[in-house]
């Protein structure tokens, strides 16, 4: 060993007897103890020069300073796409809750129309009757998650996309669930996809409400290009009929409304500027 004031030099070629001597006692007050082992112990190992000094209380080859700098460059560069990573999944996770910049028909100058039925009585029209009831529906912070249920109605706090579309026919004065039905059982050709008629679920599938509202709604364009086309209270289909939404009477600058629906368990049931998000297959209007 070199001593030197504030360190020792150690050379130590493969003397396994020594290297436990070495880690067991703290060699003296001159020395530290060896508890840097990632350098220390390969350096004792290999016979390379080690240094314990007593001033930083950890030991260290010589040239590690160098090799812990890059090693510590490597690692700054790979925490990069890390983050890049976990910032994206919370973009993911939390964008649902970042507020949207929504425009009414009247600032934009779009012609907003109404329904001249009001099927309930209340005095609101039944496309306005629509948005408000699906509007207090998400409200409620239903789960998104797909159940079946005895009696069709979820009444856990649960509830997919299709949930939001009866809600909204309720509110204005519709059963959706005994129109379908009674439809399903009238026109069963209509309704290829259905083996056997159920009562409990047949209103909560997208596949049957497009053929549906094909058969008894006006069925309208799916361009996003005219804002007029596209009113408060309208049902949106998107995809190979895998979601469907309502229409809402907030839109973007472009005029296109925001849609109020329940797509997956992230994002829950929200009423956003979501219309882009899937392609459109599907657009239509109740006539009554």
């Amino acid at each position: 060993a070199d001593s030197h004031q504030n360190s020792c030099h150690i050379w130590i070629h493969n003397d396994c007897s020594f290297l436990n001597s070495l880690v067991s006692y703290h060699l003296a007050d001159n020395l530290s103890s060896i508890y840097y082992k990632k350098y220390g112990l390969n350096s004792i190992l290999t016979g390379d020069a080690f240094v314990i000094d007593r001033r930083y209380g950890f030991g260290y080859n010589e040239d590690i300073p160098q090799r812990r700098f890059l090693d510590m460059k490597k690692k700054q560069w790979l925490l990069i796409p890390l983050c890049l990573v976990l910032l994206a999944a919370a973009y993911f996770l939390l964008r649902s809750r970042i507020p949207q910049r929504w425009y009414t028909a009247d600032e934009l100058g779009i012609s907003q129309q109404q329904s001249a039925l009001d099927a309930d009585g209340d005095g609101v029209d039944d496309w306005t009757d629509m948005v408000l009831g699906a509007r207090s529906y998400i409200a409620t912070n239903p789960h998104y998650k797909s159940k079946y249920y005895a009696g069709g109605y979820p009444d856990d706090g649960l509830g997919v996309c299709t949930d939001v579309i009866w809600q909204a026919f309720r509110a204005a004065g519709y059963s959706l669930k005994d129109l379908v039905d009674a439809d399903i059982a009238a026109h069963p050709e209509c309704y290829p996809n259905i083996e056997t008629p159920d009562g409990n679920i047949d209103f909560r599938r997208v596949s049957n409400l497009d053929t549906f509202f094909r058969r008894h709604a006006q069925v309208l364009t799916c361009d996003l290009d005219d804002p007029a086309q596209w009113q408060p209270g309208d049902i949106v289909i998107f995809g190979d009929r895998d979601h469907i939404a309502i229409c809402s009477d907030r839109r973007n600058r472009r005029g296109i409304p925001f849609i109020i629906h329940h797509g997956n368990p992230i994002d829950e049931a929200v009423e956003r500027n979501d219309i882009y998000r899937q392609p459109v297959t599907g657009h239509f209007r109740w006539m009554g």
